[in-house]
């Protein structure tokens, strides 16, 4: 079952390059921008409630679809730009095993334990 989600994972994240290609931006855009949800990270910080909350608003897949579909309604590239690279890096972070995260700390996700 582990192999079919991070195949799941993978077309996802695959979908997303598409939906770049899409966009008129350059490519070392979404390079560039690929790793920006990560500083979520530092809302642990303040603590392990905090550090999960910004930690999975910058990585709700809901949340990335939401704004994509507001950008291409109003036709507002940097909105579908900010949804299509939230959507591919919470697909690829889920590719590696990082899911979205419990209030009891960093290391434990929706996936299971990191580093077990």
């Amino acid at each position: 079952m582990k192999t079919i989600i991070k195949l799941e994972e993978l077309g996802l994240f695959i979908l997303g390059i598409y939906l770049f290609s899409l966009l008129d931006f350059e490519w070392w855009w979404f390079l560039v921008l690929i790793l920006a949800p990560d500083f979520s990270m530092l809302g642990y910080i303040f603590g392990n409630k905090s550090g999960a909350f910004f930690y999975n608003i910058f990585h709700h897949r809901g949340i990335a679809v939401l704004l994509y579909l507001i950008g291409c309604y109003f036709k507002i590239e940097i909105l579908q730009l900010t949804g299509i690279i939230l959507f591919s890096h919470s697909a690829m972070d889920r590719f590696f095993g990082y899911g979205l995260k419990y209030e009891s700390g960093f290391k434990y996700t929706h996936l299971g334990e990191i580093g077990k």
